[in-house]
């Protein structure tokens, strides 16, 4: 299986209506490919925070249909990354897009964990809260988000969902990018599953982003990795290691649920 992370650089110089244009492009560039990955928020930066609810789309907006004819151009599956979106009611969430080959959307993920604490996204976004894999023809696929990479329960519930490989997006500060690498591999480790983490390159709204896009496998080997500026990662795996990983090694039948809190004397 191929796949390809395109570590976008966001400029604030570049509309987000030239973007949204030269990211088609260059997905469609990847013909070939089995899977293209984008990363979070790559309309808009994702520590814009100004620009979310201005830029934000509905659902099926621009972004969505250019995202839809680059995947059927290219021929691929198409996690699109995320945008932030506008639903009926009005509230926003940093939604992922995912499609088929032939542009139909097989999947939509809202971010559960939004990060900033008091502020930016944690504010301004509302929080999803349901877990989205999606069956591609060599793997079942667990879709998450940035912060998301910090709460290893999440890809638990993805591993009990059917998930072999995690497809993240991201906007990764630099200035914790020891994180990034660290927890990608143990991601893959503990669930015994690829990790293909995408990220961004250049500066949102001030904020240095780390790059270095990531491919790990079960054992929690770096297939391979970006450097800091825009790039596109192209790696071909066995989707199939993860099975016979966790066959050799059946770690995940260990587990052990609902253990209670200790009891006070």
């Amino acid at each position: 299986m191929r796949a390809s992370l395109i570590q976008i650089a966001v400029d604030e110089d570049e509309s987000v209506a030239s973007r949204r244009e030269r990211v088609a492009s260059l997905v469609r560039e990847q013909a070939g490919a089995d899977l293209v990955v984008l990363p979070e928020l790559w309309t808009t930066g994702a520590f814009a925070y100004e620009l979310f609810d201005r830029e934000a789309e509905p659902l099926q907006g621009p972004t969505f249909e250019a995202m839809a004819k680059a995947a059927t151009d290219a021929g691929v599956w198409l996690h699109a990354g995320s945008i932030p979106e506008r639903d009926p009611s009005g509230s926003l969430f940093n939604t992922s897009l995912v499609f088929s080959p032939s542009g139909e959307l097989a999947a939509v993920y809202r971010k559960i964990h939004r990060f900033g604490f008091d502020r930016g996204e944690a504010v301004l976004m509302s929080a999803g809260d349901e877990l989205v894999t999606v069956r591609l023809p060599d793997t079942t696929i667990g879709v998450a988000t940035c912060y998301d990479l910090r709460f290893p329960e999440l890809f638990r519930g993805l591993v009990d969902a059917g998930a072999e490989t995690f497809v993240l997006s991201a906007g990764w500060p630099e200035r914790r990018r020891s994180h990034w690498t660290l927890l990608a591999q143990a991601r893959a480790v503990e669930n015994q599953s690829f990790v293909l983490a995408c990220g961004t390159a250049g500066d949102h709204a001030g904020v240095p982003q780390a790059g270095h896009s990531i491919v790990v496998d079960p054992w929690g080997e770096v297939l391979a990795e970006a450097g800091a500026g825009e790039e596109i990662l192209t790696v071909d795996f066995d989707p199939g290691r993860t099975a016979t990983t966790r066959d050799q090694f059946p770690a995940l039948k260990d587990r052990v649920l609902g253990l209670a809190a200790p009891r006070r004397p």
